[in-house]
């Protein structure tokens, strides 16, 4: 039996994840089955920096990305410990130039689902920025970060498995009811994790149905590379699935 960490690429939600039951429920019994992490580094959709730039590493601020939401979202605090250490192994592993902002804390793509599955926040966490957009070279670095793993590091992706706002608003996703261009994206990338088809999630945009309306920008769909690639030669296995307000929620483990 392998002592490595498993990968997580998880739809990460809204502020108002907090107030599903059933999803909040979801990701607590995710990371309870999973082995305790040394420490969590999370690439997530919502800061994108070139070259690689990683956040900060003592004190680690929230930041509040988001606008027009009641104050009670802008109170939740997480004061999980830096990763200095992991933040220097980051760097060994990834060489070259990689860039730091030492106070850039963890965006609501980090802390949001943090607070669910870890809310003791008693690990410590180190968030890195997505390098780029695009699908090989995100599962390069995700295969540059992989030795982690072995340390206990549980190396996270988080985004959404289908992302477009603007058309979430015109259907009533609440009742239950995906619009086409979400469950067709949403099914279509379900066969290919459960195939472990590579090629084809790398190559989407080409290949999935209504890829252009389930990601009209692809930042949610391109953390799902790094946790492919961090998850090599594993086969991913869904933890989540159904649908809130319309997008898919499918979140998936490797190892």
């Amino acid at each position: 039996m392998s002592d490595r960490m498993p990968v997580l690429y998880l739809s990460h939600g809204a502020p108002p994840l907090a107030d599903d039951e059933t999803w909040t429920r979801q990701l607590a019994t995710w990371s309870a089955e999973l082995p305790k992490p040394t420490s969590i580094l999370v690439v997530s959709a919502h800061w994108e920096e070139a070259p690689a730039t990683i956040g900060a590493t003592t004190t680690v601020p929230l930041v509040y990305d988001f606008w027009g939401f009641p104050d009670r979202y802008y109170d939740v605090t997480y004061a999980a410990p830096g990763a200095p250490q992991l933040a220097a192994e980051v760097r060994r592993l990834l060489g070259g130039d990689v860039h730091d902002e030492p106070t850039r804390g963890l965006d609501h793509g980090a802390y949001v689902p943090l607070v669910e599955m870890y809310p003791d926040a008693d690990i410590p966490v180190l968030q890195v920025s997505l390098p780029s957009l695009d699908p090989q070279a995100l599962y390069e670095f995700g295969t540059r970060l992989a030795p982690l793993r072995e340390t206990g590091v549980l190396i996270v992706g988080s985004g959404f498995f289908t992302h477009n706002l603007v058309a979430m608003r015109q259907v009533d996703g609440s009742a239950g009811h995906p619009p086409a261009w979400s469950a067709e994206f949403d099914h279509w990338g379900s066969a290919a994790l459960a195939a472990g088809d590579v090629d084809s999630l790398l190559d989407f945009q080409l290949k999935a149905p209504a890829a252009q309306l389930a990601h009209p920008r692809t930042e949610h769909f391109a953390p799902l590379f790094v946790s492919l690639g961090a998850g090599e030669g594993q086969r991913p296995e869904t933890v989540i699935d159904g649908y809130w307000y319309g997008l898919a929620k499918r979140s998936v483990q490797l190892g």
